[in-house]
């Protein structure tokens, strides 16, 4: 019997472990370990923080799925990878740390045969002084971040309805942030509102992007084909600010944020101060923490993983300059380089490079996002680890036949404003590849024919139903299986 162990259950990890449990059924042993009870649905947190959804419709507990598919479920967290074991244990095993009550603070050595770290990030809102709900700005990161930032922007609501003008800052709250989209559709969200209430003579709405172009989405930007045209997303994504009565700050690096107060540079170098009465900005991105060593105890953590914290695979790491990498640079597999029994997948694994063109201002400070890793390519990913581990147990064979390069890997994007059948509009948006190929599409370095943004109504629906598509499958409903990532 194979024992595979997954770290974290969201959704790369989640739709690893049912397909693998799946594909392997009774005769070999599936474990997640996730410090978290609950599942979140997180592209919906942005409608829980405009009221319009509550915490219960984008969670469930995980323990009766898990329960039901045949998963052994242990509400911990990774502290340590032993790849080879130690001087006790001599098979692999992962060192987990009791975060549930009934065991809170006890540890055990949960041993695999193959190991999937799909952990998911690190809110690094200490990377920023000030920045996050414990400083003085909101998030929507998680569920509970998202009813946070509800509670404060039914305050500044209130106060506009009252007469007195509210300044709102969104955005992104490091110069390396990533999630732009999210922050993106939280704007257009948080303007929806204020237009329903008719009080948009009482606000001001301000986007502030460490993007070099609005629009650029951490993807480098891209060119759509729009009503048989093509256009930038940078166009694209203006078109739509302005429509919501939105202004942008774009270049800039936030680093300090005070009560009330957002302090940022550009890439001109210059200083500036911009003034809110409501922020939500989203944090940088970092590895979980987890360390690894070898069977003597020698820390081998920069073996297995970036700087970052990120988890390397079967990427091509090799320090180059940002214009000679390659798409071919990505990993397929999501492999590790030095452990064939260790995958990453999801926002776990470390990127070999920048999607967007790395800059720096005259002060040292690197402004540009970091690339996107989240919603539909962690589904992707999750879903081929499993398969080629699967194949793997039950076959014997070596070779891992099912690839998923975000060079080779299509996304859709729904940035929605407002909630219901009748009200709200999307700007929905289609690329392929994610990361650009231009030795394949030298022209746009995306296929055209599959690279498309379109604004409208239809698109909203399509938001909606995909939310409660989702739920649906991530709770193992019959012939969940039958719906795509």
């Amino acid at each position: 019997m194979a024992r595979v162990v997954i770290l974290g259950a969201g959704i790369s990890g989640h739709t690893a472990a049912q397909i693998v449990k799946r594909k392997l059924g009774r005769n070999h042993e599936v474990i997640v370990v996730s410090p978290n009870t609950k599942y979140q649905w997180i592209p919906s947190n942005i409608w829980v923080g405009i009221g319009q959804m509550t915490a219960k419709n984008v969670t469930f507990e995980l323990a009766p799925v898990y329960k039901k598919l045949g998963i052994v479920y242990k509400q911990a967290k990774a502290t340590a990878i032993f790849p080879d074991g130690d001087t006790d244990i001599q098979k692999s095993f992962v060192a987990v740390e009791y975060t549930g009550q009934d065991k809170s603070g006890q540890t055990e050595k949960v041993e695999y045969d193959y190991l999937i770290n799909a952990t998911g990030p690190k809110l690094n809102f200490g990377a920023t002084e000030g920045l996050g709900p414990e400083g003085y700005s909101e998030s929507v990161c998680t569920y509970q971040h998202a009813g946070h930032a509800w509670d404060k922007l039914q305050e500044s609501l209130g106060k506009m309805a009252k007469g007195e003008k509210q300044r709102f800052l969104i955005g992104t709250g490091h110069p390396t942030a990533t999630c732009q989209g999210a922050a993106f559709e939280y704007a257009l969200n948080v303007a929806f509102e204020i237009n329903k209430r008719k009080l948009n003579d009482m606000a001001e709405i301000t986007w502030i992007t460490n993007e070099y172009e609005v629009g650029d989405f951490g993807m480098g930007g891209a060119f759509i084909k729009k009503g048989g045209y093509v256009t930038s997303t940078r166009i694209f994504s203006e078109s739509i600010l302005s429509e919501y009565g939105i202004k942008w700050i774009k270049r800039a690096g936030i680093t300090k944020v005070e009560k009330g107060k957002a302090h940022y540079q550009t890439l001109d170098g210059e200083t500036h101060v911009q003034e809110f009465d409501f922020s939500m900005l989203i944090p940088a991105f970092a590895g979980v923490g987890i360390k690894a060593f070898s069977k003597d105890g020698t820390d081998m953590t920069a073996e297995l993983f970036a700087p970052s914290g990120f988890m390397k695979v079967d990427a091509d790491y090799k320090p180059k300059d940002f214009e000679d990498w390659s798409v071919a640079d990505w990993p397929s597999v999501y492999q590790s380089p030095k452990f064939d029994n260790i995958f990453a997948a999801g926002i776990a694994f470390a990127p070999p490079h920048a999607i967007s063109k790395p800059m720096t201002n005259k002060n040292g400070l690197a402004i540009f996002p970091t690339p996107p890793r989240t919603g539909m390519p962690s589904g992707i990913m999750g879903k081929v680890v499993a398969l080629n581990i699967a194949e793997r147990i039950k076959t014997g064979r070596s070779d891992l036949r099912h690839k998923a390069s975000m060079g080779k890997m299509g996304a859709a994007c729904i940035i929605s404003s407002g909630y219901g059948l009748r009200d709200g509009m999307a700007a929905t948006m289609t690329v392929f590849p994610v990361v650009p190929d231009y030795e394949k599409f030298p022209q746009w370095g995306r296929d055209i024919s599959y690279t498309m943004g379109e604004p409208g109504l239809a698109g909203h629906w399509i938001k909606l139903v995909l939310h409660f598509m989702f739920i649906y499958k991530a709770k193992a409903l019959p012939f969940w299986w039958m719906i795509p990532e």
